[in-house]
């Protein structure tokens, strides 16, 4: 067969039944074969190819399987790499496939910049943002590299792989083989978890908190770690993209943590004596620029199966255990099965502080998102995009036992949501609602997809908060230079179109939303089988509180408490 076809057909193998990309010539043969193959395989057009690497994003998160994208040779896989390195930093198991000109059309050892018209050095341009890249030389080893690659995807820290395919391999013919099911033994990579020395340290421990982290979704232990933090009964703090591991309104569940993070979280971490962070990176985000200041009274136990990340110490003496948490929360259960444990004078303490600080910051964003929030259906998958948006969703979504709330993360790449909905549509086998959430600034980015929704009738809803700025940055601009809004704000080089009426020429529904009172339809459209664009208009001039300004520690956020309600605080929780 040819070896487009195996590709297809080895991609079908593994379960993949959407796939992402935009047509180019060194591409055409995969995308012939994936036409012949179309009643296994669905091959959905992106109207930019980076869209397409954030789709194949978003269904790798909601389906669990391989997300899979392509485009052409030169500025199409170039186009691809921010989803690349988006899937890179969020541990997405991803395969970018790009296509490349013909072997003999390339330069080789020549010492020019180009030979063959958009030839371009993908492997070498990408090998820092990936897991395993290759440029294919050989037909007769395809069945091999796929095998390779889609192991290497998801053994381990998951991540993207790429292969850089020339448009004659596409079409030379190889023999028929069985390697793609062949199985390739993964070396073990797990350290000697010592489940009794963290016993014994919870059981010593009087204000202990568990750190969760976006590693728990990605080896799929939710259940697991559910299962663990009701034996436990102790506060819960996770990273921002980790927000729907425990559902709001759980009696555990402390927020997130970190420069933006709620203030209960951030105090809760200044006052404990023993942190269990598991699948979580502690970056500088989460532990502040102040490193010696973050949890300075508490013992730090760090479970993480990227072995690289514990060289980033945030505690001289922390335990770090390099393991798969599938590993971990087997060997924890079945030890503590029949110990109990009692921290129900943290717990309440802690409740008590979360209640008092719980109606400090409220802003504009804040109140949009939480009355939003209500709407949504408790199986939904909402994305997120990044900038003030992406903060207030994280600070003030009612997250539901039964939701997934999707980020871009490490990368923060603006122009995520839309097309990661699009490929959490797929992902979830179109059986779940969808719901998109955008600033005006990241919406302008990947505009164009809304024909794919239109295209595809995908019944998204999408809802785009216009503030009519670049809000995040115009507050960096009202801090430290002297409220110089340039290129932020209406006025000042920044604009926004009128979105009702941009969705109206794509053929969509269009909703503007003015006031609260307008939130009253919500519940009508967002039931339609139907795809809805809602306009929301803010004021010019929102903001993101609590706020950490740099070389504060992470308790210490801007708007500052004042010192009764501080002191008050500490007392509570001082057990």
């Amino acid at each position: 067969m040819l070896v487009c076809d195996y590709i297809v057909e080895f991609l079908i193998s593994k379960g993949v039944k959407d796939i992402f990309g935009y047509p180019g010539g060194m591409v055409t043969y995969f995308m012939n074969a994936l036409d012949t193959h179309s009643n296994q395989i669905s091959n959905h057009i992106c109207y930019h190819e980076q869209a397409a690497s954030f789709a194949a994003c978003g269904y790798a998160q909601t389906s669990g399987k391989l997300g899979v994208c392509y485009a052409t040779s030169g500025p199409g896989a170039t186009n691809l790499m921010t989803g690349i390195a988006n899937a890179y930093f969020d541990s997405i198991p991803l395969l970018a496939i790009t296509g490349q000109v013909n072997i003999n059309e390339q330069k080789g050892e020549l010492n020019v910049r180009q030979k063959g018209f958009q030839e371009f050095d993908v492997c070498s341009a990408v090998k820092d943002m990936t897991k395993y890249t290759l440029a294919v030389k050989n037909a007769e080893e395809i069945p091999e590299i796929l095998e390779r690659a889609y192991r290497i995807a998801f053994e381990g820290r998951k991540g993207p792989v790429v292969l850089d395919i020339p448009m004659n391999i596409f079409r030379t013919d190889i023999a028929d083989t069985t390697v793609r099911d062949m199985e390739i033994v993964s070396q073990p990579t797990n350290e000697v978890l010592n489940t009794a020395e963290i016993v014994d340290l919870l059981k010593t421990s009087k204000k202990p908190v568990i750190i969760a982290g976006n590693g728990i979704q990605q080896s799929d232990t939710l259940k697991e770690f559910r299962l663990l933090v009701e034996k436990l009964q102790i506060p819960v703090i996770t990273s921002m993209i980790a927000i729907d591991l425990l559902p709001s309104e759980i009696e555990y569940n402390f927020g997130f943590g970190g420069i933006y993070g709620n203030r209960c979280a951030n105090i809760l971490l200044s006052q404990c004596d023993l942190i269990l962070s598991l699948g979580a990176r502690l970056d500088c985000r989460f532990v502040g620029s102040d490193v010696k200041a973050f949890a300075p009274n508490a013992k730090l136990i760090r479970i993480d199966i990227d072995k690289n990340e514990l060289e980033n110490k945030i505690h001289e003496d922390e335990i770090d255990v390099a393991i798969d948490l599938k590993v971990f929360f087997a060997d924890m259960l079945a030890y503590i099965e029949t110990l109990r444990f009692d921290y129900s004078s943290w717990l309440n303490a802690a409740s008590r502080v979360k209640t008092k600080l719980s109606a400090i910051d409220n802003e504009e964003g804040n109140s949009v998102i939480s009355s939003l929030s209500k709407y949504i259906s408790d199986n939904a998958i909402i994305t997120t995009d990044v900038g003030q948006n992406q903060v207030w969703v994280s600070q003030s979504f009612h997250v539901k036992s039964n939701q997934r709330v999707l980020y871009s993360g490490g990368h923060g790449s603006m122009g995520y949501s839309l097309p990661a909905a699009i490929g959490a549509y797929y992902g979830t086998g179109m059986k779940r609602p969808i719901v998109s959430i955008n600033g005006d600034g990241g919406f302008q980015m990947n505009i164009q997809e809304l024909q794919t929704v239109k295209d595809n009738k995908i019944p998204l809803k999408i809802f785009i908060l216009n503030n009519s700025s670049l809000g995040m940055i115009r507050h960096f601009q009202e801090m430290y230079f002297d409220s110089n809004y340039t290129l932020t704000t209406v006025g000042k080089g920044y604009s926004v179109p009128n979105f009702h009426r941009i969705a109206e020429a794509y053929g969509l529904k269009a909703v503007s939303i003015k006031s609260s009172e307008d939130f009253n339809c919500l519940a009508e459209d967002l039931a339609s089988e139907e795809a809805v664009v809602f306009s929301v208009d803010l004021s010019n001039c929102t903001y993101v509180y609590p706020k950490l300004v740099f070389g504060k520690p992470t308790y210490d956020q801007d708007p500052p408490l004042s010192e009764e309600i501080l002191k008050d605080v500490l007392e509570e929780i001082n057990i």
